[in-house]
């Protein structure tokens, strides 16, 4: 019995080590993980992401929550940074979060992220196929034997294009395909070496804007019965209007898609902390408008849409307390 004693006495001072160096005692272990301080993935620091990233850590101040955005390579970065615990909350597009779920596509090498958990949808990342105003592509069908950026290696946005590709009966076989960054993608239909390309974020996008302002551009549209046919097969995707003169020339509105962007955190976090993290975001969208435009289109009443990511039992919490439930 005495030695019994003397272990649990040493064990009671024992603590378990967070992210970054942070550490909790172990009665707070047992709940969850409650790190001194948090680590939010983001993205470039030129980004949406970003400024979001670190407007959020601002306002989580306000609950008594230490948080710092930290610059990345975004989405796919994001996830892998979180599955290897060196961050605790992450942007990423609920595609991305969708095949690092099941360890698809990108995350097959590596496997799945299983430490994942939502916190909420935020904002439309838009699918644009951009053409130079007086193209004669009118369709998806058209890109047949055209030379088409499909966005970086290994992006979300080549993705995109594959898939949207795919339910038209098209490969990238069918394509004189480069994998161009949006930059490269705005220079190469700017000198006339490209004929289309795939961007995949939300609108306005800067580097489209730029381009409709000098050379011209269009968005080509994709019809009711290929959108039906994407959602079904990737249920990720969702019909997406870019509206008449959202883009300068643009006088018609465009059907197209997108995904959600999403805040997800590390399954292990406490459920408490994750409810205080989500009401507090919720409770200052205003506040976080100021930081960046994107953030007046983050809804409460859309926050459980567009994704198939299991939601983190604190944040379920808060969204029960709204009325808000996950759709089926």
């Amino acid at each position: 019995m005495a030695l019994l004693a003397l272990v649990l006495a040493v064990a009671g001072c024992g603590s378990a080590t967070q992210p970054g160096g942070n550490e909790q005692g172990a009665d707070q272990a047992q709940g969850g993980e409650t790190p001194d301080q948090l680590y939010i993935a983001t993205g470039g620091t030129a980004g949406t992401y970003y400024a979001l990233g670190g407007g959020i850590a601002k306002i989580l101040e306000k609950a008594g929550v230490k948080a710092t955005a930290q610059t990345t390579g975004a989405s796919v970065e994001n996830l892998r940074l979180l599955k290897d615990g060196q961050v605790d909350i992450a942007f990423t597009q609920a595609d991305i979060a969708d095949y690092a779920a099941k360890g698809t596509e990108m995350f097959q090498e590596g496997g799945a992220v299983q430490n994942m958990k939502t916190i909420a949808a935020l904002y439309p990342e838009t699918v644009q196929i951009v053409v130079p105003a007086d193209s004669p592509v009118k369709s998806v069908a058209d890109l047949k034997g055209k030379r088409v950026s499909v966005g970086a290696p290994g992006s979300g946005t080549e993705l995109n294009a594959k898939q949207i590709l795919e339910v038209y009966g098209l490969t990238f076989d069918d394509l004189k395909v480069q994998r161009l960054s949006f930059a490269e993608s705005s220079s190469g239909l700017q000198d006339g070496t490209l004929d289309a390309a795939f961007v995949t974020a939300g609108t306005p996008t800067s580097a489209v804007s730029e381009l409709a302002a000098t050379k011209g551009v269009r968005i080509v549209s994709l019809d009711d019965e290929h959108i039906q046919k994407l959602s079904a097969t990737y249920p990720f995707y969702f019909e997406q209007v870019i509206p008449a003169g959202t883009y300068k020339g643009q006088d018609q509105d465009v059907k197209t898609v997108a995904v959600k962007s999403m805040l997800v955190v590390r399954a292990e976090l406490d459920d408490q902390l994750v409810y205080s993290i989500t009401k507090t975001l919720f409770d200052n969208l205003q506040e976080l408008e100021t930081v960046h435009a994107k953030a007046k289109e983050i809804k409460l009443e859309d926050a459980l849409k567009g994704f198939t990511i299991d939601v983190h039992p604190g944040a379920a919490k808060y969204f029960e307390e709204k009325g808000i439930r996950k759709e089926q």
